[in-house]
C-alpha cells in the first residue's frame, strides 16, 4: 500500500476506531448524546428557514468563546459539501441519516479527530455526541457535559425545572441523554446464545439495535446497546447502569470463546483461517459478506489465533469497506461492481 494511501486511510478514520479501549476485544466503542434545544425558538421539525439559521449562527457564536481544552472545532455546513460527503459523515457515525436527507440550514461541528460531534437542527437543535474506544462511557460522558457546560455559558438552553431538558421526542425529556456501546459478539453468535443474551437486555430497558441505529440489522455480529428512558434518571445513573449491563454482556461473550476455543478448537480455526483465506485473496468481496469474514477474523484475531494481523486493523476495515467511505478512499464515484473490486484490494492491502 502506498504512503499516499495510509497517509489517506489515516485523515479518513475517525480516532475513537484508531486504538482499542478498556474491553476492546469486545467494545469497539463508546458513545455519549445529549439533545438540547434553544429556548424561544420552535423545534427543527417546526422552524422555517430563518430560524434554523438562527440556531446554526447562534451555535457558531458560541463556539467562539474561549475554553481551555475544547481542542479544535469546525463547523460543516451540510448543504456545502456534496452528497458521497455527507454520506461518508453517516458511515462514520458522525451524523445522522435524517441529516443526510435534509441538508439545507442544518450542519455538524467536528473535532480535529471526530471523537467530538454536534450535529446542528436534526430532530433537536443541537445533539452534542462524545465518541470514544472500548467500554469508556465514563470519560466519554465528561467529555459532552464540558462542551455541554461550555455552550450552556453563552446558549439559553429549553429548560423546564420540574421536567428538565425539552426535546422533541418525549424520550428524551430530562437529561436529554442517549447511553450508547458498540459490542461485536461472534461467540454468542456461533452458540446460538446472541439472541437470548440481547433478549436479557431488551427486558432491563436497553435498546439493541444494529450498528446504523434504528431499523437496520446487525452485521457482521456488531449492536449497538443504548438506553431507552432518560426521565427520572440522573445522568450518572443512566451510565452507570449501562456499564456494568455491558459488563456482563463482555464476561458472557468471552465465556463463549472461552468454550469454543476449549470444545471446538479445529471448527473454529476451520472458520478463522477461512475467513483469513477469502479476506486476502479474494478479488471480489461485497460488503455484506465482507463483514462477515471480518467478525470471523477479528474473533481468531482476538483469541490469538492469528498473531500476524492486528485486531485494530480488522476493526478499521468495518468502517474502511462502506460504500462512501470507500469511495471517498479510492478518489471516484465506483459502480456497484467496481465496488466489491476496491473493496477486496483495500481488505488484502490493510491486512499486509
Amino acid at each position: 500500500m502506498g504512503m499516499a494511501m495510509i497517509e489517506k486511510i489515516d485523515r479518513l478514520l475517525p480516532g475513537w476506531i484508531k486504538e482499542s479501549g478498556p474491553e476492546g476485544e469486545v467494545v469497539l466503542s463508546s458513545r455519549i448524546r445529549l439533545a438540547r434545544n434553544l429556548r424561544d425558538l420552535p423545534f427543527p421539525h417546526y422552524a422555517g428557514e430563518k430560524q434554523l439559521e438562527e440556531v446554526i449562527n447562534l451555535t457558531e457564536k458560541a463556539l467562539k468563546q474561549p475554553a481551555p481544552d475544547k481542542g479544535r472545532l469546525k463547523l460543516v455546513r451540510l448543504d456545502a459539501i456534496d452528497q458521497l460527503e455527507r454520506m461518508v459523515l453517516l458511515e462514520k457515525h458522525l451524523i445522522s441519516p435524517n441529516l443526510v436527507k435534509n441538508p439545507a440550514h442544518r450542519g455538524v461541528i467536528l473535532r480535529d479527530d471526530e471523537c467530538l460531534a454536534i450535529m446542528i437542527n436534526e430532530e433537536d437543535h443541537l445533539r452534542i455526541q462524545a465518541m470514544l474506544s472500548g467500554l469508556q462511557l465514563d470519560k466519554a460522558w465528561e467529555l459532552a457535559d464540558k462542551i455541554d457546560d461550555y455552550l450552556e455559558a453563552s446558549l439559553d438552553y429549553a429548560f423546564d425545572e420540574e421536567r428538565g431538558y425539552l426535546t422533541a421526542c418525549p424520550t428524551n425529556v430530562g437529561t436529554g441523554l442517549r447511553v450508547s456501546v458498540m459490542v461485536h459478539l461472534p461467540a454468542l453468535g456461533m452458540v446460538g446464545q446472541v439472541k437470548k443474551v440481547l433478549a436479557a437486555l431488551a427486558h432491563v430497558g436497553l435498546n439493541v439495535r444494529g450498528v446504523y441505529g434504528e431499523g437496520t440489522e446487525s452485521v457482521g455480529n456488531l449492536f449497538q446497546i443504548s438506553n431507552q428512558v432518560t426521565l427520572g434518571h440522573s445522568e450518572e445513573d443512566l451510565v452507570g447502569k449501562l456499564v456494568s449491563l455491558t459488563r456482563q454482556v463482555v464476561e458472557q461473550e468471552k465465556t463463549a470463546r472461552r468454550a469454543l476455543l476449549k470444545e471446538s478448537r479445529v471448527q473454529l480455526e476451520n472458520k478463522v483461517y477461512r475467513a483469513y483465506g477469502l479476506l486476502t485473496q479474494s478479488r471480489l468481496l461485497n460488503s455484506h459478506e465482507a463483514m462477515l469474514l471480518l467478525s470471523d477474523l477479528l474473533l481468531g484475531v482476538e483469541a490469538g489465533l492469528v498473531p500476524t494481523v492486528r485486531a485494530q486493523a480488522v476493526k478499521e476495515l468495518f468502517l474502511l469497506i462502506r460504500v462512501a467511505i470507500l469511495q471517498q478512499l479510492i478518489g471516484k464515484e465506483l459502480q456497484p461492481e467496481e465496488r466489491d473490486y476496491y473493496r477486496a484490494m483495500v481488505i488484502r492491502e490493510h491486512l499486509k
